[in-house]
């Protein structure tokens, strides 16, 4: 059987239809890593990352020269785990004039008062260093009460024992679902990707920190990493270090 032209163009206008609903369902998907971000970066003084493990070894001296000014670093997470970068990332990161501050995973299937005392072993917040960081993202199943009470047990430990009060990191939708109106007392650090301003959680006014991406790239740090903007001038975020 012999296609005829009409055929042809009806046939060329389908696969040209497919191509570019597939290009666009993998710009929804994958808009992080496409956005010109450099945009939405000239509108912000302070730039920062976060790190873990997943980000190997990193070139500290490398990403100083970058240009960042702030990390915050994986410490703990649950009742038992440290993330076993921590150590030298957080030593680097001061060494290289980096402003930092240590983050733990929240896991709200143990006990609040575990993860602190993990948390507080671990790190040790020194004058000049960034607010210690209550990272909520996950829910093991628990109810938005328990995750409550839990998280500001969590907040006040660590506040008492540091001299400083912490900033908790979590998703819009996530905090307005499990938090309600909430903490919004603490200093919020919001990852609210794939936008040119953050959306902030209805506990909260305002935000501290935006992680905007998940897939930032940095001199120093092979492969993807966390983006973060702070809002102020450098002097207002050295105004927040441990004293």
């Amino acid at each position: 059987m012999t296609t005829t032209k009409p055929q042809l163009r009806l046939i060329w206008r389908y696969v040209v239809l497919g191509l570019l609903l597939a290009g666009l369902v993998g710009y929804g998907l994958f808009r992080d890593r496409f956005e010109p971000w450099d945009s939405v970066a000239a509108a912000y003084d302070v730039h920062g990352i976060d790190v873990s493990h997943y980000q190997g070894k990193i070139n500290w001296n490398k990403v100083e020269k970058a240009g960042v000014q702030f990390a915050f670093i994986k410490a703990t997470e649950g009742k038992s785990i440290v993330d076993p970068r921590f150590a030298r990332n957080w030593k680097q990161a001061r060494k290289h004039n980096i402003l930092r501050g240590a983050y733990h995973f929240y896991r709200p299937s143990v006990h609040s008062e575990e993860q602190a005392r993990l948390f507080l072993s671990k790190v040790q917040v020194k004058p000049g260093d960034l607010p210690p960081v209550l990272d909520l993202e996950v829910t093991d199943g628990r109810s938005p009460a328990i995750i409550r009470k839990g998280v500001r047990n969590w907040m006040r430990i660590v506040e008492k024992e540091t001299g400083v009060r912490p900033i908790l990191y979590t998703m819009p939708r996530f905090a307005d679902d499990y938090l309600g109106d909430a903490l919004g007392e603490y200093p919020l650090w919001v990852a609210s990707l794939r936008r040119r301003k953050p959306q902030v959680p209805r506990a909260w006014k305002h935000w501290t920190f935006w992680q905007f991406t998940h897939h930032g790239r940095v001199k120093g740090i092979s492969g993807d990493v966390d983006r973060n903007y702070f809002p102020g001038t450098p002097e207002e975020l050295r105004a927040l270090r441990a004293k």
